[in-house]
């Protein structure tokens, strides 16, 4: 099969399930695995070339909604009679769901099933040591610096604090997405401060910026450590990469 992937956690399924081999074109914000590289690029996840995917002549294109914008891909795939899934992960169980789906639809159910069942053990092995904390820890997931955007309840990050012991600071607020201010974040007093500036590059991202802030000195920080400059691709994007993100994290905080 000749498949197409839009966006960066659909072509990381695909290197989950073993069938990297079968992608013909990405979308330009895929980066792995490395393997991809030399891959046609069809342009940024919300302004995909269409004229280009239909001359690659794909059996499947991998569609997907995780980001607001992309319904336009959807459509026009429609449109043009483009055989196509559309993938809108929500939560840790939505992405082992759709490593079954995704291998269903390519004719390896097998694989999906296997590495759905992986993905799963994993998981639940993370859980088992670190979800029955008796005190958890409160993280401050940061996306966007100005103005401030960070994860609430409905996000996978509420899953991946619970299942590192910890609570997301605002996983009383029932949104995917709250957009907040820094006056918010010091009432509430977190033990660590994530920053996964979407888009931006780790090394990018300064601790300073945080430490600039009005009351910063309110948190009584016994160190930089507090502070957690993180990758934006293990934690933003939902695909099975995220458990190596939790790993990560877990690594950092339990200590």
């Amino acid at each position: 099969m000749r498949v197409i992937s839009l966006c960066p956690s659909n072509t990381e399924i695909i290197e989950f399930l073993g069938l990297t081999h079968l992608l013909v074109g990405v979308d330009d914000f895929s980066d792995w695995p490395e393997s991809i590289a030399s891959l046609p690029k069809l342009g940024p996840d919300l302004s995909i070339n269409m004229n280009q995917v239909e001359k690659l002549n794909p059996d499947m294109v991998l569609a997907s909604l995780s980001v607001p914008g992309m319904e336009k891909n959807v459509e026009q795939l429609k449109e043009r009679g483009i055989p196509h899934i559309i993938l809108n992960p929500q939560s840790l169980s939505d992405i082992e769901q759709d490593l079954i789906t995704t291998a269903e639809v390519l004719g390896y159910p097998e694989r999906g099933k296997q590495a759905a069942e992986q993905y799963h053990t994993r998981l639940a092995k993370v859980k088992q040591q670190y979800t029955h904390n008796h005190r958890a820890l409160t993280l401050y997931w940061e996306w966007w610096p100005k103005p401030i955007f960070t994860p609430g309840k409905l996000n996978w990050l509420t899953e991946i604090s619970e299942a590192a012991g910890a609570v997301n600071l605002f996983h009383d607020v029932e949104l995917a997405s709250v957009q907040t201010d820094w006056e918010d974040v010091l009432i509430r007093k977190p033990d660590y401060i994530c920053l996964v500036w979407v888009g931006v590059r780790r090394e990018k991202v300064q601790k300073s910026v945080v430490k600039k802030r009005p009351g910063f000195e309110s948190l009584n920080y016994f160190s930089d450590d507090q502070i957690l400059i993180l990758e934006e691709e293990l934690y933003c994007r939902p695909s099975p990469r995220l458990l190596d993100g939790l790993e990560k994290l877990v690594g950092l905080i339990q200590n």
